[in-house]
């Protein structure tokens, strides 16, 4: 559910209507950044389900997923601090 359930697409559906409201602000980067996470995020376990359909894939797609979410912690925590720090994300 971190990555690819509902509290996520919930979260990514907030920032598409809600970004106009933070345009030309520090936050707009801060938007941008969490849109980019939901759909790599996304991307990458998308592959990892299609690697799953093949018995040589099955490991290879759990490394994905292993790496898709610590990814996205990353994501996350960096976030967080540049946020509390007040300071726009990089582009």
């Amino acid at each position: 559910a971190f990555i690819t359930g509902w509290p996520s697409l919930l979260a990514v559906l907030l920032n598409y209507m809600k970004r106009g409201e933070v345009r030309f602000k520090f936050l707009e980067s801060h938007f941008r950044w969490q849109i980019r996470t939901f759909w790599f995020a996304f991307m990458w376990v998308l592959i990892a389900l299609l690697l799953a359909f093949t018995v040589f894939g099955i490991p290879l797609a759990f490394v994905l997923v292993a790496f898709a979410g610590v990814w996205v912690l990353y994501r996350v925590v960096r976030g967080w601090l540049d946020l509390n720090q007040r300071r726009p994300l990089p582009v």
